[in-house]
């Protein structure tokens, strides 16, 4: 049976989150297979970093192995569920309500990161976003992304829900990043060693 269509799956994400947030506590792996990405990740940072998870959901595994590691985090995700059990799961984070579209914190930050989040933004939406993250992010801070391997939109599920995904090109997130004085450090499309994911690894100049 066919889906819904693209268009209005983007407009529901949030609820699809909202609806599967026990089932995704429940079943997301935590074997931690991202860890060679995140450690190069924290690589860029200092001690004690300040690190903002965006879609953090849950809080489980990434955000609780940043602060395993001694760093603070802020955890942003727009799901009242996910931000519910990362509250009672890992009470030491900083767990915000919050839709990173509009994102516009006080506090700047040594590392961002938006694992399996900023993917469910439009095209048009993640142009606007990315260069608030940028600006949200102190000088040399690291930025880390899952995308889509090139332009497009795609559906994928989440428990028993389809729910959207997009990409731009990876010369578009190159350029984007150039204009915030970002430099692209790594871009992998599909990693076989990460789920299939691609990955986008940023860096921030110097003041």
């Amino acid at each position: 049976m066919k889906g819904p269509p693209l268009a209005t799956l983007a407009r529901q994400t949030q609820q699809v989150y909202e609806r599967n947030a026990d089932w995704f506590a429940r079943t997301r792996p935590q074997a931690l297979i991202e860890k060679p990405w995140l450690d190069r990740f924290v690589s860029l940072l200092p001690n004690h970093a300040r690190i903002l998870d965006l879609g953090c959901g849950s809080g489980d595994p990434i955000a609780a192995y940043f602060l395993g590691l001694g760093h603070r985090v802020v955890g942003m995700d727009a799901s009242h569920a996910m931000i519910s059990i990362a509250r009672q799961r890992r009470p030491e984070g900083d767990w915000r309500l919050g839709d990173m579209r509009a994102l516009a914190l006080p506090e700047r930050f040594d590392g961002i990161i938006a694992w399996n989040s900023f993917f469910h933004l439009t095209q048009a939406e993640q142009r606007d976003v990315l260069p608030r993250m940028a600006r949200h992010l102190r000088a040399r801070g690291a930025l880390l992304l899952t995308v889509g391997p090139e332009a497009g939109e795609v559906a994928g599920r989440v428990g028993d829900d389809p729910v959207y995904h997009a990409s731009l090109s990876q010369s578009e997130y190159s350029s984007i990043l150039a204009n915030e004085r970002m430099q692209v450090v790594a871009f992998t499309p599909e990693d076989p060693d990460c789920y299939g994911m691609t990955l986008l690894l940023a860096r921030k100049g110097a003041d």
